[in-house]
């Protein structure tokens, strides 16, 4: 194998990875994206039936408009002139199990003034935390990896987050049920909406009190025209900065000489040597197949084998013939009882209406994507017949669901689309359907895998299985930190806008 010191290979074209190749080819390094799809952005993606487009990722970005994400945003052109964002005024409307409404806002103040109306008896529960979410806005990302920051660096921000060390002293431990009971609402109504959206699941409290602070700075906004065009910005701008994206191309082994990473050998044979491996791929995938599990750290043994995933998902989008007009982009339904196909709603389903973005469906029309999720032990084995039958039992189910909260919508329904847990491990090489990686949990929420492995050099990991939560903001900066990592490894300035 002939050496190519100066050349970075990527695995994977999702935004971590498309993040990461932005800036190596920013900073002077021959670069390629090795991206097993046909398209790229992996779970960041959409595609298009009969006119409609039907988004599987994009709800909201925490970024839109300030902060370290915010300047990724910028230099990666996933934000440019022309991006339009679009700051709802509610988060999300619930339907409980009782049938009855309860509307979460993303202004605290207004959400604040909602509760009480709904409660008054509950004002010192409702007050005490509204004020914890402001505090909670208050959080600020770092913009440098770990290994490159300095005292200063914490000094500088240590003012902003001497409120949230309370926080998360007090709730970093408990789950949003055991936070909700804590706070011991006396109304009925606002425990049922409660208990609806995190059940039992172990789902951390500072989760949801970061998601609220982040929307009522409207730093959290909805980019117009969703997650394709997104994605392609991010593609657009690698490719003008000369680097190179091979698409159908799967990653079987990243060869190692030495305990160095010195590049990658396809499923196809085919060998493409590297001076740096940076791999934004399924982390399961890349440490324990890409690698056969040589490279451990007991902090990732541990979690791999102990943290909770995400549930999949199975969304079924509908593409109707008539405006379908909706105050809130996002019903949370919980009657009990239902099943879709197969799966029991333990958890009830969202309804997403698109009405707000006359990108997703032709004109008069209505783009509609309906999620619920489906535990990968049930799609684990189907194949085949079975497979195509079931998707037709949900097919079917979700259509009644949908005829119950709009009555007679069945005759303008012109194409329905499913896809399954199958179909997101088929196209992005999840583990389990995973589709954000590591449940936020009260054992992981303030915790992080590193972007090393022991012993191994020359390689990064990137991506969204290094931060319980996942999403879009930290696979991006990962993608970038991992450029300025080998960029202090060789000595030279990051450049991080061109």
């Amino acid at each position: 194998m002939t050496s190519d010191k100066g050349k970075i290979v990527i695995i994977g074209g999702g935004v971590a990875g498309l993040s990461a190749g932005i800036y190596a080819a920013m900073n002077g390094f021959d670069t390629e994206i090795l991206e097993m799809h046909t398209v790229a952005g992996g779970q960041c993606t959409a595609w298009d039936r009969k006119g409609y487009r039907f988004d599987y990722c994009l709800h909201w970005l925490v970024g839109t408009a300030s902060g370290p994400f915010h300047e990724i945003w910028e230099e990666t052109h996933v934000l440019n002139d022309q991006t339009e964002i679009i700051d709802h005024d509610i988060h999300s409307r619930i339907v409980d199990a009782e049938g009855n409404e309860f509307i979460i806002y993303t202004d605290i103040e207004r959400w604040e003034k909602y509760l009480l109306e709904i409660s008054p008896e509950d004002e010192r529960p409702i007050r005490k935390m509204c004020n914890t979410m402001r505090k909670s806005a208050l959080l600020e990302p770092f913009s440098l990896p770990p290994a490159l920051r300095s005292p200063l660096d914490y000094l500088r921000i240590l003012p902003k987050m001497i409120p949230l060390f309370r926080v998360v002293q007090k709730y970093g431990r408990l789950t949003c049920s055991e936070y909700f009971a804590r706070l011991n609402f006396k109304s009925s109504r606002i425990r049922s909406a409660f208990d609806a959206f995190y059940g039992n699941r172990n789902f951390s409290a500072l989760a949801f009190l970061f998601m609220l602070g982040w929307f009522n700075q409207k730093n959290a906004g909805y980019v117009k025209g969703g997650s394709y065009p997104l994605a392609q910005r991010m593609v657009k701008r690698f490719k003008k900065l000369g680097g190179k994206i091979s698409y159908g191309k799967r990653v079987d082994r990243i060869l190692v000489e030495d305990h160095t990473a010195t590049g990658v050998r396809l499923t196809d044979g085919t060998v493409i040597p590297a001076g740096w491996v940076i791999s934004a791929a399924d982390g399961y995938s890349t440490i324990y197949r890409m690698l056969e599990g040589r490279y451990l750290s007991k902090e990732i043994e541990h979690a791999y084998k102990n943290w909770e995933l995400f549930i999949p998902l199975v969304q079924v989008s509908f593409g109707i013939g008539r405006e379908v007009p909706s105050e809130a982009p996002i019903i949370l339904n919980f009657m009990r009882g239902q099943q879709i196909g197969m799966t029991p709603l333990n958890f009830g389903y969202s309804l997403m209406n698109y009405s707000y973005d006359d990108t997703m469906a032709p004109e008069g029309r209505s783009t509609l994507v309906m999620r619920f999720e489906s535990p990968w032990a049930l799609w684990k084995e189907l194949e085949g017949e079975a497979y195509r039958m079931e998707k037709e039992r949900i097919r079917e189910d979700a259509t009644a669901c949908l005829e119950k909260i709009y009555p007679g919508i069945r005759e303008h329904i012109e194409v329905v689309d499913v896809a399954t847990p199958k179909t997101d491990v088929r196209y992005t090489g999840v583990k389990d359907g995973a589709y954000e990686g590591f449940m936020p949990s009260r054992e992981n929420m303030m915790k992080s895998l590193k972007m090393t492995l022991p012993r191994l050099r020359n390689f990064y990991m990137a991506g969204q299985w290094l931060f319980p939560g996942g999403g879009l903001p930290p696979a991006a900066q990962t993608g970038k930190w991992a450029v300025q990592l080998i960029c202090k490894q060789k000595k030279q300035n990051f450049i991080s806008n061109k």
